[in-house]
């Protein structure tokens, strides 16, 4: 098992909205980091989970796992999943995986928060 090598800090943004700022690496021992911050935006009252990737250093597959087990979560409570600051490979991989059809991917913080509003 993988040493925890991530931190998260969850900014509300609007009524229905939260950004997940994630720093670090997204492996197996993300879990509780990852699934805590969304706890949190979620009892904040956010439908819109926005995941904050630019300052992410890495994520391997049993990231991309979880990243699949928020977006089960989150659909089950009819809410929508946006991410931002993904690199070219990782939006590849998204692009790969077919993430990409499941969650909305935007260049920044700005454009995801418009399609929030939109």
């Amino acid at each position: 098992m993988f040493k925890a090598n991530i931190s998260t800090s969850v900014r509300k943004v609007n009524e229905g909205a939260a950004v997940i700022d994630i720093r670090g690496e997204v492996n197996s021992s993300a879990e509780n980091a990852l699934m805590g911050a969304y706890t949190e935006a979620t009892s904040q009252g956010a439908q819109d989970i926005v995941l904050n990737f630019s300052e992410m250093e890495y994520m391997n597959s049993s990231g991309i796992g979880l990243l699949v087990t928020l977006l089960i979560r989150s659909q089950r409570q009819r809410q929508r999943l946006l991410v931002y600051g993904l690199n070219e490979h990782y939006r590849q991989i998204f692009g790969l995986t077919r993430l990409d059809e499941a969650i909305s991917i935007f260049a920044s913080e700005a454009e995801a928060l418009a399609a929030v509003a939109a």
